[in-house]
């Protein structure tokens, strides 16, 4: 067996071990971000008047709705990406909440993406502009409700129910 070959083995060996990672690792991305996102929409809702007030001091357009909305959508939808239900519905959701915030509260931030990332990578929306990615292009792994319900409509689709026995001629 020649180096490269050994390399190569070497690699897909290693590749593979690595692989077994990326569901536990997706499930703590869930989990940590998850709550991050339920808690910050908790915190949100118990202050509307103050949320709407800084959305009304943004320009963003109908900012006691949008508030309402986002709170909602980040208490609720943090707890479903923790449970990994509904995880890339509510992880797009969520790439487009941190993208408004970028464009509306971190506008210099979201510009230095390239002259200055340090500035893009410290805002607040970076790690939950990050977390949303991951879920939204790997998916919830393979330890989530979506996964289970998945899992759950594929053996239905499996069991085939019996058709009932061709008739012959004479019984029409």
């Amino acid at each position: 067996m020649s180096f490269l070959d050994r390399a190569l083995s070497a690699h897909e060996g290693f590749a593979k071990a690595a692989s077994y990672l990326q569901s536990p690792f997706l499930l703590a991305v869930r989990l940590y971000w998850g709550w991050q996102f339920a808690q910050t929409g908790w915190g949100k809702l118990q202050h509307l008047d103050k949320v709407t007030g800084f959305f009304t001091s943004l320009g963003i357009l109908m900012p006691a709705a949008s508030a309402v909305f986002v709170s909602w959508l980040e208490f609720v939808g943090g707890i479903c990406l923790a449970l990994g239900l509904g995880s890339r519905a509510f992880a797009l959701l969520f790439v487009v909440d941190m993208l408004v915030a970028y464009w509306t509260a971190s506008r210099p931030a979201l510009f230095s993406v390239f002259s200055d990332p340090g500035k893009f990578y410290t805002d607040d929306a970076y790690t939950f502009l990050f977390a949303s990615l991951l879920i939204l292009i790997f998916g919830p792994g393979r330890f989530a409700l979506d996964e289970l319900l998945l899992s759950r409509t594929r053996l239905t689709k499996r069991i085939v129910p019996l058709s009932p026995l061709p008739q012959e001629p004479h019984d029409l």
